[in-house]
């Protein structure tokens, strides 16, 4: 197993792009990692299949991370990751299992609560992506616009899924935190994931956001009611 880089240069500097409307849904096949390029092609409403590396990363990671200095030994730069706490099995060390754990259920949890951290982990780490579900919010998508990344999101409930997608726990850093440790996952056709939010401005939760408050308007205005 090759050795991990520490702590990744900064991105560039933001790139400006117009506000993107929702595509016709082209699918996309990227083999990890990706360029700025591959991932500022991306639109909201496109679907996007994942192959090779995919880091997994929650809460208590990012804290220790961010708000404690714990730098990891992983070069995440052009990477995803992917917000989870994993069901795993420790078992021997083989080349099956380089890193003495085997996938159980590894699912998605909810993304908001992780906010705060998608600049940091793009401007300093150098990630691309960000899968998880449920969305993130305005900073997060000044972040993507930025530097130029994408949220990818996946539908709940659906762990035992992702988990066929997972072929090899390759290995694992801040281990004292598990499940919440920095997992590096190889994967082979990890998706379709829907691009909810891009680097262009688009964000479809948002879209959805301003649609119901456009409808909701225009039911309480036909009852008289002001909003």
């Amino acid at each position: 197993m090759a050795t991990e880089t520490s702590m990744s240069t900064p991105l560039s500097a933001p790139v400006s792009a117009p506000v993107s409307a929702p595509t016709n849904g082209t699918h996309h096949t990227l083999d990890m990692p990706a360029s700025e390029a591959q991932i500022r092609a991306l639109r909201i409403g496109d679907t996007v299949t994942l192959n090779r590396t995919l880091f997994g990363i929650r809460d208590a990671t990012q804290i220790h991370m961010f708000d404690h200095g714990r730098a990891t030994r992983f070069d995440l730069r052009g990477h995803a990751v992917i917000h989870t706490a994993p069901n795993v099995r420790r078992v021997d060390v083989s080349p099956q299992h380089p890193a003495g754990y085997e996938p159980v259920c590894i699912g998605t949890t909810t993304s908001m609560r992780m906010e705060r951290f998608t600049a940091p982990l793009m401007q300093t780490y150098g990630v691309r992506a960000v899968i998880g579900k449920g969305g993130l919010g305005a900073a997060s998508s000044a972040a993507f616009a930025q530097f130029g990344g994408v949220y990818l999101a996946i539908v709940g409930g659906t762990a035992a899924l992702e988990t066929t997608w997972i072929e090899q726990i390759e290995d694992v850093d801040l281990d004292d935190l598990n499940p919440e440790s920095l997992w590096r996952l190889r994967i082979h056709h990890f998706g379709p994931l829907l691009v909810a939010m891009d680097s262009h401005g688009g964000s479809l939760y948002s879209a959805v956001q301003q649609n119901t408050r456009t409808q909701r308007d225009a039911v309480l205005a036909s009852l008289g009611i002001r909003a």
